[in-house]
């Protein structure tokens, strides 16, 4: 197998669970650009050198993980499909491609084998949310869904993390910070998401979140509107979620739907007025969700919040149990 996109900070951490998980792995290819060949990877006990990707980079291999950027994703799309490989795409290329299956495996895993050699896995605020909306829209039909993110640096990469930690010590120090990977500063700051602005005045962000949920759920008329927005997080996307429903839904049976839930966590403490934060998800794969409560301006709506790792469920996490998906039953 491959990794696309390898010396970045989900091709990582694709590199990380794919050890933990003891995904079965015969030769391991790590591909990059050429700025990034030659660069030493430690993994599984192997001391492994990055290579420039190129047309034979492919030859032999059944599986890619790309993450490497649409554009990337694009170039190679031919060569590795040729070469008898499916790609699972952690890129936005080709996730509304009729043919292209958009895959959350605890939600659709089922599409996964309905492929032709790419497999897309979803936006990263795309998958954490539909891992709360499934488990509810099982039990009863959805109207109407609102959100709005709270999106941490590390979902504009390694450097924009770095960024945030530079700036920060800046501002601290009296400075004046200036960002070059990001718009606008982060740093004790924050913005509407930075993607092109689309026709309908929504972001480019915006809109990946309500076209994607809709293919992966199915629902390709669901109401659906988003808000998103960058804010001074180093790692971890939180939600806040407005969900209206055909008929009343008890605040209870949400409870209990959603602490059953494959891949969700449900943490509430209203003793101490404690629910979910982006520290508690860093590193560790759940969603977490929480602050479940029945919306007091529409008897058939639930609001909640939920928080989950960016880099791990809402990319590299997901791209691997994809992969899992495709592998012979034992």
């Amino acid at each position: 197998m491959a990794v696309l996109g390898a010396s970045g900070a989900v091709g990582q951490e694709l590199l990380q669970l794919l050890e933990e998980r003891c995904f079965p792995v015969g030769e391991l290819r790590l591909l990059a650009s050429a700025r990034s060949a030659g660069q030493i990877c430690q993994w599984n006990r192997k001391t492994i050198k990055v290579q420039e990707v190129c047309e034979t980079s492919f030859q032999g291999v059944d599986l890619v993980l790309a993450s490497a950027g649409g554009s990337v994703s694009r170039q190679w799309r031919q060569a590795i499909v040729a070469a008898g490989a499916v790609m699972v795409d952690n890129s936005s290329a080709f996730r509304m491609e009729d043919g292209v299956p958009l895959v959350v495996p605890e939600v659709n895993p089922q599409a996964a084998l309905d492929h032709s050699g790419v497999i897309a896995n979803p936006n990263c605020t795309t998958i954490l949310l539909t891992l709360a909306l499934a488990p509810l829209a099982a039990r009863r039909s959805m109207r109407r869904v609102v959100v709005s993110t709270y999106q941490s640096a590390s979902g504009a990469g390694a450097r924009a993390m770095e960024e945030l930690k530079d700036l920060s010590r800046i501002v601290l120090e009296g400075g004046s910070p200036s960002s070059e990977v990001l718009p606008h500063s982060l740093a004790f700051n924050l913005f509407l998401h930075n993607s092109p602005l689309q026709a309908n005045s929504y972001c480019e962000e915006e809109m990946k979140m309500v076209n994607e949920t809709r293919k992966i759920m199915a629902l390709p008329g669901l109401k659906f509107t988003a808000t998103c927005v960058r804010v001074p997080v180093l790692r971890a996307h939180s939600e806040a979620v407005n969900v209206e429903f055909d008929e009343p839904f008890p605040v209870s049976e949400a409870r209990e739907l959603l602490d059953a839930a494959p891949g969700v966590q449900l943490f509430e403490d209203p003793v101490s007025n404690r629910f979910p934060m982006p520290t508690d998800v860093t590193g560790r794969d759940p969603v977490v969700v929480g602050r479940i409560r029945q919306d007091i301006s529409e008897d058939k709506a639930l609001e909640f919040w939920l928080c989950g790792d960016q880099i791990r469920k809402g990319a590299a996490l997901n791209a691997i149990q994809i992969a899992e998906l495709l592998l012979p039953a034992a």
